[in-house]
Formats: C-alpha cells, sequence, structure tokens
C-alpha cells in the first residue's frame, strides 16, 4: 500500500485511534500520525510506547496541516471539540470521526465548519471492552465493517479516498444514510449494550444470590454480558442520550416480544419458544456466514490477546 494521507491527526487516543494508528503503519498508509488527548496521562502513555509519531499537548498543534482529522472522542463531545479545531483546519483537509452515532454528531459537528472541509462521518463497527492508549491492536479492524455516512454534496473524490484508508487498515467499507444508520446500530449494538448493562445490574440487586456465586458459576451467557457491561461508560452514556429516539423504538420491541416469551412460558406454550429460537438461532448463524463470527467453542476467545463486543 502507498501513503493516503500525508498527515492524520487523531484526536483522542483510545481503543479505535490506537488502532487505526497501528493499522495505517502496518500498511504505510499515513506519512505522518500525530495525536493528542484531554489527559496529560493518556498523552505521557502514548509518548512512551510510541502510539504516534508525535504526540502534542493541544488539539489546535495535532490539526495544523493535517489533511485528515479523526475525532475519536465521546459523542457528547464532538460539537466541542469541532468548535476548538474548526479555525485551525487545513483547507481541503478532511475530518471524520468514529461515532456510533451519526445524525447527532452530524448536527454537532457541520455547523462550525467552513467551506473546504469535507466532512465525512465515519463508524467503525469494531471494539473490545477495554480503553486506553495501550488497547489497540493494528487487527482490530481486519474483515470488520465500516459505515461512512457522507452529507449530501459531499466531493465523492474525498469518500473514495477515506474509503481507501479504511480498506487499508483491513476493513470492508459502505456507506449509509446517517438516520437509518442510527436505527441499524439501535438494533445491532445500542439495545444488546443496554441489555446486558441491565442483566449484571439485576444479578448484582438479586440478593438471594451472593457476589461470589455470580462470579464463580457464571455460564457462558452471563459472562459475555458482564463483558459487554465493561465497556466504557461515558461512551455509552453518550451514545444512549445522543441516539434517544432510535434506541427507545427498539427497546420498545423488544419489550413486546420479552412479553410474548414471557406468556408462552407461563403458558407452556413450548411450540412457540421452539419456533422463536430457531428463527433466531439462522440469524446468529447468518452472522457466522457473513464472517463476523466464529462457531469455535466459546467463540473462539480462548486465547485471544484481545476480544470484545462490536461498538
Amino acid at each position: 500500500m502507498s501513503v493516503i494521507y500525508a498527515r492524520v491527526a487523531l484526536i483522542g487516543l483510545g481503543l479505535i485511534a490506537g488502532s487505526m494508528a497501528h493499522a495505517m503503519r502496518r500498511a504505510g498508509l499515513a506519512g505522518e500520525i500525530v495525536g493528542t488527548a484531554r489527559s496529560a496521562e493518556t498523552r505521557k502513555i502514548a509518548g512512551e510506547i510510541g502510539l504516534c509519531d508525535r504526540v502534542v499537548d493541544t488539539t489546535a498543534e495535532a490539526v495544523r496541516d493535517a489533511d485528515l482529522v479523526v475525532l475519536a472522542v465521546p459523542v457528547g463531545i464532538m460539537g466541542a471539540v469541532a468548535a476548538e479545531i474548526a479555525p485551525h483546519l487545513a483547507p481541503g483537509a478532511t475530518l471524520t470521526d468514529v461515532g456510533s452515532v451519526k445524525q447527532d454528531v452530524i448536527a454537532q459537528v457541520g455547523p462550525h465548519l467552513t467551506d473546504g472541509i469535507h466532512f465525512i462521518p465515519g463508524h467503525p463497527l469494531a471494539g473490545t471492552e477495554h480503553s486506553g492508549p495501550r488497547s489497540g491492536f493494528a487487527e482490530l479492524f481486519d474483515n470488520r465493517y465500516v459505515l461512512l455516512t457522507p452529507p449530501e454534496g459531499t466531493d465523492p473524490s474525498a469518500t473514495a479516498k477515506l474509503r481507501a484508508l479504511w480498506e487499508g487498515c483491513g476493513a470492508n467499507v459502505e456507506e449509509m444514510d446517517p438516520d437509518h444508520h442510527d436505527l441499524v446500530l439501535a438494533v445491532t449494538s445500542h439495545t444488546p449494550h443496554l441489555i446486558a448493562y441491565t442483566m449484571v445490574g439485576v444479578a448484582d440487586d438479586l440478593r438471594r444470590v451472593t457476589d461470589s456465586e455470580v462470579i464463580k458459576y457464571s455460564a457462558a451467557g452471563f459472562r459475555d454480558f458482564t463483558r459487554i457491561a465493561a465497556s466504557d461508560p461515558t461512551m455509552w452514556r453518550d451514545v444512549f442520550l445522543s441516539n434517544k429516539e432510535a434506541t427507545l423504538e427498539i427497546l420498545g420491541r423488544f419489550t413486546e416480544e420479552l412479553f410474548a416469551l414471557q406468556r408462552a412460558i407461563r403458558t407452556g406454550d413450548g411450540d412457540h419458544l421452539h419456533a422463536y429460537f430457531t428463527r433466531t438461532r439462522a440469524i446468529r448463524r447468518g452472522n457466522i456466514e457473513a464472517g463476523q463470527d466464529t462457531d469455535a467453542p466459546d467463540f473462539g476467545r480462548i486465547g485471544q490477546r484481545k476480544d470484545g463486543p462490536a461498538e
């Protein structure tokens, strides 16, 4: 692969930005990678481990002369960061993000940008429960999907260039309307995370089952819930507040399905349960056939260095 962007600025140095840095280096996609983060401790660690070619103290310094700027911060502060960097963006630069909500990010960021800046929101459907500058690894995006949601009127060549970067990082890239993206993610990521948080909370509240029993006797299902519920609380707070309408719609549908299952269990309707589980099992098989998971025992996670739920 050849260099696609001469200088890439990463704003935020957690799992996704760190993995981007490793993946871009692996494929030689960036001439220089500059990074910054709010936390001095994060900047210190990133500098010590050589995560970026340069780690700087301010966002203004980070974006100076960058032809690609990546916002890898919680969605709740995207607008504030955009306002901070807007005066310092180079003419013709591309600005993207990695947040898992798109309509709210567009509403926050768009008003701060001047003509000539290519704003192409994005969302890599990859992640783990780990965070921080040490958590990233080059393989995170391999055969995972990245969704781009370019607003109407975006320069096609700028979109093609960003697509090429993500493909060089190992990802499959598709374009999607922002509102449809938010509905899809409410189904595939946001609501499942909320359910996982809820199930772990239920176990904590059920005092007839002690904490030691929950830990000692955790079956695979509950272990996966706890793994998902270990995700960054700030990020997920912002996700739910930013994608409120779609998440509430899917939660309403989930509640209806749950009531139907409760009724089937209460009335002993085994036919309904069997038919329901057969249908949902087919969805799981489709996920494996699409290459987005494995049918290996324990989901192939035993012995893996990093694992976790896609965001």
